[in-house]
């Protein structure tokens, strides 16, 4: 947790349409008004004045512009907010990302995005599949995605994410092949590929405890993991965390800072932070914005941190986070810096579970007691993270079952904001 640098993360919350799938704090508005957006893009800098103390001396590393649709914001603004990071903490950041959704406007867009410093660009392509997308509700088609990737490339962009979703309602594994099939021709240099995650709380919620969500089964569903990893080698990525493929030296830098669990400042409505370690809380904190624009801006027009939710990283849930995240990743779980922050190495934590699934064939465990998840623990991984958060339990009868090999839970998407 001792990290010199800094993530800032930007909540644009405005999408022209709600996905049936989301649960992200996001508002509904068919345009994006210049009033609208004049007094969002002042609430992120005043709330930028706020909370920058917190980070004090920090090193600017990455600037993630998330949403929402954040390429709904005028290249101007984009502009101004890098500028002001840039400002506010020392250094050129590594990585400057905007998402950005295949359509008209934000194509158009995209050189001026360029020119203002971004050099990431996030698009969410979701599928190539014309009748996938309209289920999963998504305002754009798929002729609209090839010319954006051909636009974003025209544009001068250099490292270009793609995100993909599998397992959409009555989606065939011929469309999940073809949606690989048709980023030949742009090569990104990164792609998220999630399996559709039913979210509490949204339309695709309701949907499915009516059971009119016509979902993959379990069989189903691995041979779609084939098919993502087969997409993945053809297009020359290596996977390096669950849901995350990229070329040498193109992983997600952002991303990577919540799975480091390294300070990130999230500003805007809906956005979290990880504050830096502090003697009162060696773990660091966590805050959350409030999810509704009103209250979100009611609290920083009254001069005070939107960050209302406040939650001082204990060592429980500080040990259980390290362990799961880390083990996200393909480097897995160090045994001795997860010794240096927390006083022993994971076993001292969390021995039995580690013993489960180890026996199980889901974790592998060098003679430094270093921890990965193996390819089946991947497969598995829901079941392997729950007694890390858990504490290091054994395992309840149920999760003993799984362990034992059927039926297996698979492990769910994780979008690119972490």
């Amino acid at each position: 947790m001792s990290d010199p640098t800094v993530g800032i993360y930007v909540h644009v919350p405005f999408c022209e349409r709600v996905c049936p799938y989301c649960d992200f704090a996001v508002v509904a508005t068919r345009s994006l008004s210049p009033e609208t957006e004049a007094r969002y893009v002042a609430a992120l800098e005043a709330e930028l004045e706020l909370r920058r103390e917190a980070f004090a001396g920090a090193r600017l590393e990455t600037l993630y512009f998330g949403g929402g649709t954040p390429a709904l914001l005028s290249p101007a603004s984009i502009e101004r907010l890098i500028h002001l990071a840039g400002r506010h903490f020392p250094g050129s950041p590594r990585e400057v990302t905007l998402e950005a959704n295949p359509s008209t406007l934000e194509r158009g867009r995209l050189g001026a995005f360029r020119q203002a410093g971004v050099d990431r660009l996030s698009l969410g392509v979701q599928s190539f599949d014309d009748t996938v997308l309209r289920r999963l509700g998504r305002a754009h088609k798929a002729g609209e995605s090839s010319a954006s990737l051909a636009a974003a490339r025209a544009a001068g962009f250099e490292n270009l994410s793609v995100d993909l979703i599998f397992g959409a309602p009555d989606q065939s594994l011929a469309s999940v092949v073809a949606d690989w099939a048709a980023l030949l021709d742009f090569a990104p240099e990164h792609v998220s590929s999630y399996e559709l995650t039913i979210e509490p709380g949204t339309p695709f919620a309701l949907a499915d405890a009516r059971g009119q969500l016509a979902r993959p089964d379990e069989a189903e569903a691995l041979a779609l993991y084939d098919v993502v990893d087969a997409g993945a080698d053809a297009l020359g990525l290596e996977r390096y965390e669950i849901s995350s493929f990229a070329r040498p030296n193109r992983e997600s830098q952002h991303n990577q800072r919540y799975w480091r669990r390294a300070p990130v400042l999230g500003l805007g409505m809906g956005a979290w932070s990880t504050d830096p370690a502090r003697p009162d809380a060696p773990h660091g904190v966590r805050r959350a914005n409030p999810r509704e624009l009103p209250a979100y801006l009611a609290a920083v027009a009254a001069g005070r941190p939107a960050s209302a939710e406040c939650e001082p990283l204990l060592p429980p849930v500080a040990r259980g986070e390290a362990a799961f995240l880390a083990l996200r990743r393909r480097q897995g779980l160090d045994a001795r810096s997860f010794a240096a922050e927390f006083g022993g190495p994971p076993r001292a934590f969390f021995e039995d579970w580690i013993d489960s699934l180890v026996g199980a064939g889901l974790l592998s465990e060098n003679e430094t007691g270093d921890l990965s998840l193996t390819e089946r623990g991947r497969l598995l991984s829901d079941t392997v993270f729950e007694g890390f958060v858990g504490g290091g339990a054994p395992p309840n009868p149920e999760v003993a079952r799984e362990l034992r090999g059927d039926p297996p839970t698979l492990w769910p998407g994780v979008g690119e904001k972490g």
